[in-house]
């Protein structure tokens, strides 16, 4: 199946010219990248085509820059879900990421990404309710399981997402196109786990997360945090410290 083109928008350091030839060359080497244009008082580059925006935070950080997402696709067609274990013996919960955008009507794309997990596979589910509370434990059944199996003829249910292979390296990625809408999995959470079912809350590596909406393309221009007074650079080292990918 083609995947429709979205365009992305970034935040990058950018002091001249030069560094937006340098950005550019390095993102237009990456398959699916249709266009590239920078703004340097703005220090924003916006991307179209249709590539994992993980792959095009690589590419940038390739240059010896760093990259935040500020924005993906339209207004209201973006999803976020940051993946975190509740073990207690872990000091860093932060595990994994998936971003998330709708490109049409009965496709999103999902750009998956993990570190710092045990080497293997690991199922990916949408759980029917956004409670994780007690990890994964409390996060209910697998979304639209029941209805699948009952409907004529059986279909897959819409929240069996398939599985992410993890090197020995700890990181794992994978890049899904499914036949869902945003708004269908805003509020529910989603699961990482070598199981499907039976859960064990102090298990490193089950992760789970809320799915919550994240800014479409030029919906965020936040330089800095109302809140912290932080500017998003400071954040972004913050959290990334803490295991952010």
């Amino acid at each position: 199946m083609t995947i429709p083109p979205f365009e992305t928008t970034f935040a990058v350091p950018l002091s001249c010219e030069e560094c937006v030839k340098s950005v550019s060359t390095s993102l237009y080497k990456i398959n699916g990248i249709h266009n590239v244009s920078a703004d340097l008082n703005s220090q924003l580059i916006s991307i179209t085509g249709n590539a994992a925006p993980s792959a095009i935070v690589s590419a940038i950080q390739d240059t010896g820059r760093d990259a935040i997402l500020r924005g993906s696709g339209k207004a209201e067609s973006a999803a976020v879900c940051i993946l975190e274990t509740h073990a207690s013996t872990v000091a860093d919960h932060v595990r994994g990421l998936i971003r998330m955008v709708q490109v049409s009507p009965n496709m999103t794309l999902l750009d998956m990404t993990l570190r710092g997990v045990s080497p293997g596979s690991y199922k990916v589910t949408v759980r029917e309710t956004g409670d994780i509370s007690e990890g994964a434990v409390s996060a209910g059944g697998i979304w639209d399981l029941v209805q699948s199996k009952h409907a004529s003829p059986p279909r897959p249910a819409k929240g069996i997402f398939g599985t992410i292979e993890v090197s020995q390296s700890g990181i794992g990625s994978v890049f899904l196109d499914k036949p869902i809408q945003i708004w269908e999995l805003i509020g529910r959470s989603i699961v990482v786990s070598r199981q499907q079912d039976r859960f064990d809350k102090e298990d490193p590596d089950t992760l789970v997360g809320v799915i919550a909406r994240s800014a479409g393309v030029w919906d965020n221009d936040k330089t800095v945090c109302s809140c912290s007074g932080k500017t998003v650079w400071e954040e972004r080292k913050e959290q990334t410290a803490k295991g952010m990918l």
